[in-house]
C-alpha cells in the first residue's frame, strides 16, 4: 500500500514538530511502542497537551 504523505497531513491534527507527520504507519508504530495513541485519537484541545497516554484518552471519554 502506498502512503500519501501530503494527503495524510491534511487530516493530521498533530501540532508536535515531528518527521512522522503524514506517515501514519510510522506514527502509529512509534506511539504503540510507547504505550500511547497518536494525536488523531484526541480532540484538538487535548492534543495540544502532548499527553498521548491511553489513560488520558480514557479520561476524555468519560
Amino acid at each position: 500500500m502506498e502512503c500519501n504523505k501530503e494527503d495524510n497531513k491534511h487530516h493530521c491534527n498533530c501540532t508536535y514538530p515531528c518527521e512522522k507527520k503524514g506517515l501514519c504507519c510510522a506514527c502509529i508504530t512509534y506511539h504503540r511502542s510507547r504505550g500511547e495513541l497518536p494525536a488523531c485519537y484526541f480532540p484538538d484541545d487535548a492534543e495540544k497537551t502532548y499527553d498521548r497516554s491511553i489513560e488520558y484518552f480514557i479520561q476524555l471519554q468519560k
